[in-house]
Parts: structure tokens; sequence; C-alpha cells
């Protein structure tokens, strides 16, 4: 039997570690939906990031991958660290909790925090952090929830732009996809 995947370069360990996330934070998300119009199930929001890390950034670090799908559990669902590493291990559960605003700051302070912690965040991260907000200006752009006005809109875009500054040097195929996202910025003309 071969024991790898030649399209990602994982292997037959790493792949099921992937669907055990995928599925993990299938059974997380299950209530939640996102916020455009659709109400689409909020599962696709952590599928489409590690198709971006793969498909665009090529990136084959299972951990990334896993830490990808699993990235908004601890902050969206009543998921914890520990249940984490139980799950997954240290070392996946670290990048999660690198990419994990802290819900017990104001709105305001995690935004900054976010901001600063970009580039001190590992390489883990920063892919992860890229892959999330080149996703969310993509969603932003093509089915912006109903209730965010262009203002609040260009607000995201140019706070994300404030946070990949930090994590650029990280990957240049993602870096490119982010400035394109950008590029699509809501001007209202």
């Amino acid at each position: 039997m071969n024991r790898s995947n030649p399209i990602i370069g994982l292997s037959f360990t790493e792949t099921s570690c992937v669907f055990q996330a995928l599925s993990f934070a299938a059974h997380k998300h299950r209530d939640q939906r996102r916020k455009d119009v659709g109400a689409s199930p909020y599962i696709n929001h952590p599928i489409s990031l590690a198709d971006v890390l793969i498909r665009e950034g090529g990136i084959c670090d299972f951990v990334v991958i896993c830490a990808a799908i699993l990235h908004d559990t601890i902050e969206d669902t009543e998921t914890t660290q520990a249940e984490l590493v139980a799950a997954f291990g240290r070392e996946i559960a670290a990048v999660v909790a690198e990419v994990t605003d802290d819900k017990t700051l104001l709105k305001a302070d995690r935004k900054q925090a976010q901001i600063a912690h970009a580039a001190t965040a590992s390489d883990r991260a920063k892919l992860v952090k890229l892959a999330d907000k080149i996703c969310n200006l993509r969603d932003l752009t093509a089915t912006p929830p109903a209730d965010w006005s262009l203002e609040r809109r260009q607000d995201y875009f140019d706070w994300a732009s404030r946070v990949i500054a930090g994590v650029r040097g990280v990957n240049a195929q993602l870096e490119a996809a982010f400035d394109k996202a950008f590029a699509a910025r809501p001007t209202g003309a």
C-alpha cells in the first residue's frame, strides 16, 4: 500500500491527521454560519484556508494545514487548548493558539493585538494568518455580509493589510494572492 499522497506530499499518517482536523472542525462549527447573505456553512472557511495554502501557496506542511483547518475552533467554539493538544498534539495546538484572538479584550484591542503580534509569530502561524486574510478579503469582495457598510468593508481591508505587513517574507505566492485580493478593495465607485 502506498503510504504517501503524491499530490501534496503528505504521508498516510499526516493525511489522516488532516482528515481528523476536518472532521473535528466540522463538528465544532456544525451550527455556525458565515455572515454572508447566503449564510454559508462556517466550515467552508477553514476548508478554503487549507485549499489556499496547498494550491496557491504550495504548502505541504501538515501542521500548517491542520492548524488552518482548526484556526477558529478555540476562538469561535467551546474548544479548549487542552482539547486540541490531546487530539492533535502540541505542535498543531501551538499554531492554533498563535492565531487565536483573546476574546477577553475589546474588539479594537484584539485588532491592534493582531497587528502587533504578526511580526513575532512563527512562520507556520504567519502562513495561517496569510491564508485567513486572503480568504476573508475574497469573501468580503464576493459575498459581503448584508449589514456591513462600504466603510466597514474598506476598514477591514485596511486593517488586514496592516496585519499582513508583519508577516511578509514567509511565502511569496501567498503574499501575491493577498495583494491581488487587496486590489479588489471596494471603492464604492
